[in-house]
């Protein structure tokens, strides 16, 4: 098909706004990877742009030897890994019976949860909940209150529900249960939803800084973000890096070397993850494909 003058127009227009806002986004994150790389001098300069100068990998060690970024990845990952487990088993649950037809108040309850979507949740009042619970300064008091994502939910059951009526009616004449009808049925053409929400809870509870940072006083259940952004507020933290002194921390590194290896730190296994589950979603679709 032979596209018009301003058609070419248009899409060329369209592609140079594109590649700019994806520029934007990504010339940031290449220099906060080569500030993290950078020797000393180069930093201390500002000769550092978009690639390492002086490749040097000081920052790390200090980083490794002088923070507690090691107990910080393995809270990380707990709360990652366990409140993805908890939000998908909870999310599927409730939107298994919202999106079948039979099921008493169907539309009530849709509607209460659409309801919660127009309000966020006051900070104060979470935090009373929260102790009057007695999860003050534990992960549940991460878990619990974004157990279920209203947007998350709806999404889920909208996708459910599209599932041909026609595989729900011959599962049920070969005696399929609900149970068995959502794990052998449903679930397996739900794939690419599912991976898709997996990742957005994930990201959700990877990033997590306000609740644990009201919630959690233990010090030593903070998470990356907590400890990143402590790094880049505290100008204490950095000196304390390695029992080294002063002078000599600046023969070696610099603060912006260090919060950029935090960083990146940081954002290494999201970057690491979103291949594989972009490689789930293709997987999911072609699992998911209905033949007619």
């Amino acid at each position: 098909m032979k596209l018009s003058f301003g058609e070419k127009i248009f899409y060329c227009v369209n592609n140079l706004l594109l590649v700019a806002a994806g520029l934007s986004c990504l010339l940031p994150l290449l220099n906060i990877v080569s500030m993290s790389f950078s020797d000393y001098s180069a930093i201390a300069s500002g000769f550092v742009g978009i690639w390492p100068v002086g490749f040097s990998l000081d920052s790390y060690k200090a980083l490794i030897d002088g923070t507690p970024i090691v107990n910080c990845f393995k809270n990380s990952v707990v709360i990652t890994g366990v409140g993805v487990v908890l939000s998908m088993v909870f999310t599927i649950l409730a939107a298994f019976p919202l999106s079948r037809a039979y099921f008493y108040a169907r539309k009530a309850f849709t509607l209460a949860i659409v309801f919660t979507m127009l309000f966020g949740i006051p900070t104060i009042p979470a935090f009373l909940v929260n102790r009057s619970l007695g999860i003050i300064d534990t992960y549940w008091a991460l878990w619990l209150p974004g157990l279920i994502s209203a947007y998350n939910l709806m999404v889920l059951k909208t996708f459910f529900e599209n599932v041909p009526a026609e595989i729900e009616e011959a599962a049920r004449i070969d005696g399929c249960g609900d149970w068995r009808l959502l794990m052998q049925i449903v679930l397996p053409l739900s794939m690419p939803v599912l991976a898709t929400l997996t990742l957005f809870y994930g990201v959700g509870y990877w990033n997590a800084f306000q609740g644990l940072l009201i919630n959690i006083n233990d010090p030593a259940k903070y998470n990356l973000a907590v400890m990143v952004q402590n790094m880049i507020a505290n100008q204490s933290l950095l000196q304390s890096l390695n029992n080294l002194q002063q002078q000599e921390l600046e023969q070696l590194i610099t603060p912006e070397s260090i919060r950029s290896a935090g960083v990146v730190v940081m954002l290494v296994p999201l970057l690491l993850v979103y291949p594989f589950m972009q490689n789930y979603f293709v997987k999911g679709v072609m699992i998911g494909a209905v033949k007619g």
